[in-house]
């Protein structure tokens, strides 16, 4: 199937062409003919199998269709929530592009940045916003917003959003909104809490599921290192010794984390840098472009301040720190191996974190393979003194032969 198959408009299919896109996803195979017959929609798919496109191209569509019937508004027709400032850019960018050729106009608001900007947007009248629900609120409330025009709703990442606590938030939103709208809701995982959510606002919903509940792409690669807490920095040095790996993304699970951790790199010569809430939005922005253009090797961020983030061709995700909810395994090494491209996940495991292997496991129904030859082994707390003595000669063996080894190749 390609995306002519899918009765697109002519400007959309052009913007498609210069993009290079051409056979569908299988969530955009499934989900644009259903917006296009406006039937409200349930969406799951695992991260980076083209959610976005799968509703922005039809809404576009819509839209483009409309304003040929009826003279420009500078009402907001298309309203799109999303948890985090990333995410909600990445989807104003995608509304750029692929309606590059359809005079459908966007902006985007979130918070953590001056509101003048955004504002300004907003007064000189957009089709479509895409929006946090605290800076939404706040405008709406300062009267710069009204949403009794709304004819698409969008909750992206709806799973992460109730994570998140917004739902009291969303509550709120809804309540602003027409009755009539279609609503469609788009998550990489599908949790009861979210099914019951869509039970009370879409309207029979279809649902398209392209693949199972909080299974890992089979374009990733995933690999386990068994260490201590205290030979992290070294294990993670050891997989960074690899030259192929010029872009990686490394997850911690504290903002103070992620910060010890670009330090750390950067003391060893590997340029790093970290984003996560306590940055203001101008230096994640600057430190995202700059990975992305690969003027720094590392980008080391929390769960909340990755979420959104889309590198192409990203290969490689370092898990740090094993998540202890297991479904952010899924959309952590989901940054990689994106759109079909080869993708590689490598998890650091410290022996407090071996029961959330566990869990991930019986979430995603597959072992993770176990890297066995590494200089930086989890000690076996069963070992004997004698065994433990041997152990610890081997692996201080190991640990010299790898650093000298580094030290001579700088």
């Amino acid at each position: 199937m390609t995306f002519e198959d899918l009765q697109l408009i002519d400007p959309i299919l052009k913007a498609l062409r210069q993009e290079h896109y051409i056979e569908p996803t299988p969530i955009q195979q499934q989900a644009i003919p259903l917006i296009l017959q406006r039937h409200d929609v349930l969406g799951s798919a695992q991260t980076g199998t083209g959610k976005t496109a799968a509703f922005a191209i039809p809404i576009l569509q819509h839209l483009f269709k409309e304003r040929e019937k009826t003279n420009r508004s500078n009402a907001i027709k298309a309203l799109i929530i999303t948890p985090t400032r990333e995410l909600a850019i990445q989807i104003g960018e995608s509304f750029s592009t692929y309606g590059a050729f359809t005079r459908i106009s966007n902006t985007v608001v979130f918070g953590g940045v001056s509101q003048l900007q955004q504002t300004k947007a907003l007064q000189r009248g957009v089709d479509v916003l895409i929006a946090t629900p605290g800076r939404l609120l706040d405008l709406i409330d300062q009267g710069f917003i009204n949403l009794k025009h709304i004819e698409y709703f969008v909750l992206d990442e709806a799973d992460r959003m109730l994570d998140m606590g917004f739902i009291h938030d969303i509550k709120r939103i809804i309540a602003l909104l027409p009755h009539q709208r279609q609503s469609l809701f788009f998550s990489a995982t599908m949790p009861q809490n979210i099914v019951e959510l869509s039970r009370k606002i879409l309207n029979n919903p279809k649902k398209v599921e392209v693949s199972p509940v909080s299974s890992t792409a089979e374009t990733i690669q995933q690999f386990l290192y068994y260490t201590n807490k205290s030979s992290k920095n070294d294990l993670l040095l050891y997989i960074l010794n690899d030259s192929k790996m010029d872009q990686v993304l490394i997850f911690a699970r504290t903002k103070h984390g992620a910060d010890k951790i670009s330090k750390y790199l950067n003391s060893k010569q590997i340029q790093a840098a970290a984003i996560h809430g306590d940055k203001a939005q101008t230096q994640r922005q600057n430190a995202l472009n700059k990975f992305k253009d690969k003027a720094i090797s590392v980008l080391v961020a929390t769960d909340i301040a990755a979420r959104g983030i889309d590198i192409d061709k990203l290969k490689y995700v370092i898990n740090y720190d094993i998540p202890n909810i297991s479904e952010t395994y899924v959309h952590r090494i989901g940054r990689s191996g994106r759109a079909g491209d080869e993708g590689m996940a490598f998890s650091l495991c410290e022996p407090e974190e071996n029961d959330y292997v566990k869990d991930i496991e019986k979430l995603i129904r597959i072992r993770i393979p176990v890297v066995e030859n590494h200089p930086f082994p989890q000690t076996d707390r069963a070992m004997n003194a004698q065994e433990k003595k041997a152990f610890e000669k081997e692996k201080t063996a190991k640990k010299q032969a790898f650093f000298a080894n580094r030290n001579r190749r700088n």
